[in-house]
Formats: structure tokens, C-alpha cells, sequence
């Protein structure tokens, strides 16, 4: 999994890469954690994110919380059919916003 993070003058772009699973969760999170602590909006770019495991959603969740209660906005976008049915399936699609 790589992470690769632009930053723009109001929001931050996560791009993610390869599989998000037990093992590649925690690197997420720090990445992600970083990123929520300096904007309060975010945008998940997981064009290139082959998979998503239930670690990797409640890295999704706690994001989702934070930016909650920042009044910021999250987003998911360029997710494959794959990853955005985890996300349907969990009912994280009802959580999160998935473009």
C-alpha cells in the first residue's frame, strides 16, 4: 500500500494505492491522522486502492467522526466496484459520502 497525500489551500486529496488490510492498516491511519489534524476537509482518492478490509474501514469511521465534529466534509472518490461494494455492503455507503 503507498499513500501519497496533495494538499490544496482548503482541503487534502488522500490517494491510495494497493490493499488496505491488518497489515498495511496502521500506516494508513498515521497518514490519515496526520492529514486530520491539519484540514477539515478531506477527500479519499481510491482510484488505484485494489482492496479495503475491516481495518481499513474503521480507519474510515474514526475519520469520519473527526471530521464530524469539525463540521469539515469527507469524501470518497474514484472508488473501483470492488471497494465500493465493501462499502455498500457494509453500509458504510450510508456513512460516508461515495462519489
Amino acid at each position: 500500500m503507498t499513500v501519497d497525500i496533495i494538499k490544496n489551500e482548503n482541503e487534502a486529496v488522500i490517494l491510495v494505492a494497493g490493499r488496505i488490510d491488518t497489515a498495511t492498516a496502521p500506516d494508513f491511519e498515521n497518514a490519515v491522522n496526520a492529514v486530520l489534524q491539519a484540514f477539515d476537509n478531506v477527500i479519499f482518492d481510491f482510484k488505484d486502492l485494489d482492496y479495503i478490509s475491516s481495518a481499513g474501514l474503521r480507519v474510515m469511521l474514526r475519520s469520519q467522526k473527526s471530521i464530524n465534529a469539525k463540521f469539515g466534509t469527507l469524501k470518497v472518490i474514484n472508488a473501483n466496484e470492488t471497494v465500493a461494494e465493501i462499502f455498500e455492503v457494509t453500509g458504510f455507503s450510508s456513512i460516508i459520502d461515495i462519489e
